[in-house]
């Protein structure tokens, strides 16, 4: 999260707080030995065979 500039000329409403999230394949370089893997039907729910890899998108705020 963080906050971006907010000019008093804008004539736009302004978003005072900006969220964004990071994939986690930024964070495991090379795949590991033994992870543990989702069933194959959790898998193509998922979109990956492994949980570490799983990152969902979040939905939008609730107000």
């Amino acid at each position: 999260m963080y906050q971006p500039y907010v000019s008093p000329f804008d004539p736009c409403p302004p978003i005072c707080v900006k969220t964004y999230n990071t994939p986690p394949q930024l964070f495991i370089p090379f795949q590991p030995m033994n992870l543990p893997q989702f069933t194959p039907c959790e898998a193509l729910r998922a979109g990956t065979l492994w949980p570490a890899l799983y990152g969902p998108y979040p939905g939008p705020p609730v107000k």
